[in-house]
């Protein structure tokens, strides 16, 4: 069947909900490189701690995205949802800069990825409803290029922050309150709702504990796949604090984590539309197949100067699969499901985030710093071939 041909320009909600991920990721990625550093350097939290932190947060995240999915489904409205998410988690960052204990900065990092949660599904359902089929890969392509911009933006200002002093970690904390104010205002002034997404009717609306019997085969074989993929995929703080054991200096942590970034930044809109022309399937498979080398690379790792080729290579992998899943799922799902099967895949993917920090955080402390790497690389390997041959 002849594709269609993709419209000239995109639906303007795609550029300012762009440009308020960009804002948000320069307050949230300020702290990605450093809080793992915080939480070791400053107030000696063990390995396995982090681990819990970080899985717990990220599985607090991927659950409420499942609710929030389905209730902007219900609602038929995404931007209160989005409102309240991006309000939320702007305004609890700043407030790791005031705390003494491991257990606080986990009660902080929850609910921040509460708010992470409620605006995620709402914002990917929106995006949906604002592109036509033939254009989705370049919308969420160019979201993601224009979020990891500012998730590249982050690390520079705190690598320039720990430059001018080093070990100031709660200066960072402070700063990153800026960029998400402005995030918030953005999203408040500019977004619209499309009109064109769910009305809040239909038995997937009805009846939550429905949903997945609405989802194709082919998409329940995907979100298993996602699921062995994910019990793999430790946090990104596992990356930061091999790093650092490799003997990257903590004020250069932050610089090596911005080369991540910027290489997701560069290649996001590209593997995006690559997925549009040859399918989304083959852009994952070669993704999951990336991130299998990149995290044998961090096992096998013995020098400094390796973790920064491998964090440039990260970038590839994000690139690749990131954004392309989300247009997948929509691709496969009605347009009064989309909320709801973007929610579901990240509930399903982020219940398994946290069993895969927790063991991470284990097999560090009980075995050594390269086996988490190990496990993920060969998790990651596996999920690669069922995705191409069987998902």
């Amino acid at each position: 069947m002849k594709r269609e041909t993709p419209p000239k320009s995109l639906h303007p909600n795609v550029w300012i909900a762009g440009l308020i991920s960009l804002f948000t990721d320069v307050s949230s990625e300020m702290l990605v490189p450093v809080l793992p550093l915080f939480l070791a350097n400053t107030l000696g939290t063990p390995i396995r701690a982090i681990g819990l932190i970080e899985g717990l947060a990220e599985t607090t995240a991927s659950v409420v995205k499942a609710a929030s999915g389905w209730l902007s489904d219900r609602m038929g409205r995404r931007k209160p949802l989005m409102a309240w998410g991006y309000g939320l988690s702007n305004a609890l960052k700043p407030l790791l800069g005031f705390t003494g204990t491991w257990g606080q900065v986990l009660a902080i990092r929850v609910a921040d990825r509460f708010g992470k949660g409620v605006r995620g599904a709402p914002r990917d359902a929106l995006l949906a409803d604002s592109t036509e089929p033939a254009q989705r890969g370049r919308a969420f392509g160019l979201h993601r290029a224009m979020d990891t911009v500012g998730a590249a933006i982050g690390p520079l200002l705190a690598w320039l922050i720990l430059l001018r002093g080093p070990g100031h970690y709660r200066v960072v904390f402070w700063w990153a309150a800026v960029p998400g104010i402005v995030a918030v205002a953005l999203l408040v002034a500019f977004l619209r709702e499309t009109g064109v997404g769910p009305r809040g009717n239909g038995p997937i609306l009805r009846n939550w504990s429905l949903s997945l019997r609405f989802l194709s085969p082919r998409l329940r074989r995907f979100m298993l796949v996602g699921v062995l993929f994910a019990l793999g995929n430790s946090a990104d703080a596992f990356l930061i604090l091999r790093a650092q054991d490799l003997g990257l200096a903590a004020a250069l942590v932050p610089l090596a984590y911005f080369i991540f970034n910027a290489s997701y930044a560069l290649l996001s809109y590209p593997a995006g539309a690559l997925s549009d022309k040859v399918g989304r399937k083959p852009v994952m498979g070669v993704g999951f197949a990336v991130f299998a080398l990149i995290y044998f690379g961090f096992g096998a790792a013995t020098r400094s100067w390796m973790a920064w080729p491998l964090f440039l290579l990260y970038g590839l992998y994000y690139a690749g699969t990131e954004g392309i899943q989300k247009a997948y799922i929509v691709d496969h799902a009605d347009s009064d499901q989309r909320g709801t099967a973007v929610g579901v895949y990240n509930a399903l993917t982020g219940l398994a985030a946290l069993p895969a920090s927790l063991v991470a955080g284990l097999l560090w402390d009980g075995i050594g710093p390269a086996a988490p790497f190990y496990l993920g690389s060969a998790t990651a390997a596996v999920s690669a071939l069922l995705l191409l041959l069987w998902a």
